[in-house]
């Protein structure tokens, strides 16, 4: 280790010792191979915190530059920042070279351009994503050398900030592109006040030697035209890296003309600035592979040795890097744990998966949460009103019309604010948007609108009667399908008892859902909703599960058999027959045709008597001589001879 580094180190060890907790500061150097697994166990079994950091620090005495670096870094990403400015001064410079390092194939060039940036490090356990890294380096291509803004978007936790510092740790890529060096800003939510202290900061590193000036600037204007004239004059070729950007008017204060790569959940944040834009989506779940790769990482285990509760970890959470990196790092220090957080992660229970990661956010409600805190307070209760939404369902526009009673322009306005901010997705089938949910958003809005959610379902009700009668929904109807599939979810989750039996026990709409959908889904749903539909009568349930049980093969079939005709052969006594007689009485008047078994009482096994009447008109029908049999034609081409007793 350099002498200087080395006396730095010596200078302020009584600070570092008092101040710091080992765990985390390890982890990292740990993942840039500076300390092994023996020497952090060496550590772990100090029996103080201040013993602890007194032996990793006798251990960095010992070591190289590389592991002061490590080190240094470690405090500016763990919280230690006023540490680190002590250790400042001494972080030794390491020689350019193309010769490659021990971890991971970088070379000391790229780790000292990076350190002095301020780059994050590679989290403790790592994986590759190529694929993107590629995209990003492509588009940073793109601007050629000139000012512009390459966007990283995408919801909480899909891995932006690791992506973006992945994308510049390359030699070749590094000194072709950016040979001024790398810049990193770690943005996040600011006021003005804030956003004056990073601008600050920023100019104090890019003029270390005070060159330029001998005070900080002391205003926003004073500091944006500061950091033009040293990203021009002195720092040309360079890039900047804003992380975690939230607000639009932040980046004006950084629209200087020069390169400027930033991660952010809200793609339209650069709509406010000049110069070539270029965006990068990152899709918010890993591969299977990758999760479990990840987890393999965290536990120490091979891919192929892992329980089946990460399989169904990984399924879950729809391969979230964020909750995938934070039940890890709670399995490496809990091995036993798999099957309870599983069950918490299946039960919601977002705040006990938690533990200080590589990401702001410690647990998984708190990284959901603040994207919808920052909402604009008028289209808030809008995304509450979101919180019905089922898994894996895609919601068409005209839907969300009714239920906020607004112009389809309205909506999509509000809509593509929350696609925009990464909390909603937007499936574009030509002229048709339909929008859903990511599976941990709809999990997490049902949580924290638990008492809520009856309400809401039944504004979901309320509404569609406002603008839809049942028997008038047609099949070219945008939204038509949606209410079939969850018009019997929302009235059974708003507790909407009586209105469910009277949909459920009613021959309109098992013709008009079963002509669409066929019969399981109803089936499914009579079993689902058993419990509501007991309460108003057993036996009036019971009738018309029956119904459908035994005439399900004929109410999938095309053409559609005549639903009345098939109630018909229902007993007497069932609400079914009632039901279809009553229906059958009113049609007569218009020249329909119904037969009705008189011998019924006589037959053991009703669910013989099926009849499949002619599907179109009648043109002719005659008895037979005894009076036993009749046969009919008509325009569906069909001869049928039936017998009548």
């Amino acid at each position: 280790m350099d002498a200087k580094a080395r006396n730095c180190l010596l200078q302020h060890r009584e600070a570092l010792e008092r101040d710091i907790k080992t765990s985390y500061i390890m982890d990292h150097m740990i993942s840039d191979g500076v300390l092994t697994v023996l020497e952090e166990e060496k550590v772990k079994i100090e029996p103080t915190q201040q013993q602890r950091a007194a032996m990793l620090i006798k251990m960095i005495l010992k070591k190289d530059n590389y592991c002061y670096i490590s080190f240094y870094n470690a405090l500016l990403h763990e919280g230690y920042k006023d540490l680190a400015v002590l250790l400042h001064d001494g972080v030794p410079v390491v020689s350019s070279s193309n010769s490659k390092d021990s971890v991971g194939g970088i070379t000391s060039y790229v780790r000292t351009v990076l350190c002095e940036g301020g780059v994050p490090q590679r989290p403790v356990v790592f994986v590759t994503r190529k694929k993107l890294v590629n995209a990003i380096q492509q588009k940073l291509l793109k601007l050629n050398g000139e000012p512009g803004w390459v966007t990283i978007y995408g919801m909480a936790g899909c891995g932006k900030s690791v992506l973006a510092a992945e994308a510049v740790r390359d030699h070749s890529f590094l000194e072709g592109c950016f040979p001024g060096g790398v810049h990193w800003v770690s943005v996040g939510k600011q006021d003005k006040s804030g956003l004056l202290m990073k601008l600050q900061n920023l100019c104090a590193r890019l003029d270390q030697d005070n060159s330029f000036s001998q005070r900080l600037p002391l205003n926003i204007e004073e500091a944006k035209d500061r950091l033009r004239i040293l990203m021009l004059h002195k720092h040309p070729r360079s890039l900047l890296i804003l992380d975690d950007v939230w607000d639009p008017w932040v980046l004006k204060a950084f629209d200087n003309q020069c390169q400027i790569l930033l991660t952010t959940r809200d793609k339209s944040v650069t709509d406010s600035v000049m110069g070539p834009k270029y965006v990068v989506p990152v899709e918010s779940g890993l591969g299977k592979e990758k999760g479990l790769e990840i987890l393999s990482l965290f536990v120490n285990m091979k891919k192929a040795d892992l329980p089946e509760q990460a399989h169904s970890i990984i399924r879950e959470c729809k391969g979230s890097p964020l909750v995938v990196s934070l039940i890890g790092a709670l399995l490496r220090d809990f091995p036993n744990r798999w099957e309870y957080y599983l069950r918490q992660l299946q039960n919601k229970q977002f705040k006990r998966i938690r533990k200080s990661s590589f990401y702001d956010y410690e647990a998984l409600d708190e990284a959901m949460s603040i994207s919808v805190e920052m909402l604009r307070e008028d289209i808030k209760n809008y995304y509450t009103d979101l919180s019905i939404l089922q898994k894996d369902v895609k919601v068409p526009t005209k839907v969300l019309c009714i239920l906020w009673d607004m112009e389809t322009e309205e909506v999509e306005d509000i809509l593509q604010e929350f696609v925009n901010k990464s909390l909603l997705f937007c499936d574009r089938n030509g002229r048709s948007f339909h929008y859903y949910l990511h599976d941990l958003q709809v999990d997490f809005l049902t949580e924290k609108n638990r008492s809520q959610l009856q309400d809401l379902h039944k504004k979901m009700i309320t509404q569609f009667r406002r603008h839809h009668q049942l028997h008038r929904l047609s099949p070219d109807q945008e939204d038509c399908m949606y209410w079939y599939n969850f018009l019997a979810y929302h009235m059974a989750s708003a507790s909407m008892h009586k209105e469910l039996c009277a949909l459920m026990f009613s021959l309109d709409w098992i013709k008009a859902k079963t002509e669409l959908v066929g019969p399981a889904h109803l089936i499914h749903e009579f079993v689902e909703y058993r419990h509501i539909l007991d309460e108003k009568d057993y036996t009036v349930c019971e009738n018309f599960q029956e119904f459908l049980s035994l005439n399900g093969h004929l109410l999938g079939r095309q053409p559609f058999p005549n639903i009345v005709q098939l109630g018909l052969c229902e007993p007497e006594t069932s609400e079914v027959y009632q039901q279809a007689k009553l229906q059958a009485k009113q049609e007569v008047d218009s020249g329909m045709l119904y037969l009705e078994w008189i011998n019924k009482k006589n037959i053991e096994n009703l669910s013989r008597l099926v009849v499949r009447p002619h599907t179109d008109a009648v043109y002719h029908a005659c008895f037979s001589e005894d009076g036993q049999r009749i046969a009919s034609c008509g325009a569906d081409k069909t001869l049928q001879v039936k017998h009548t007793s």
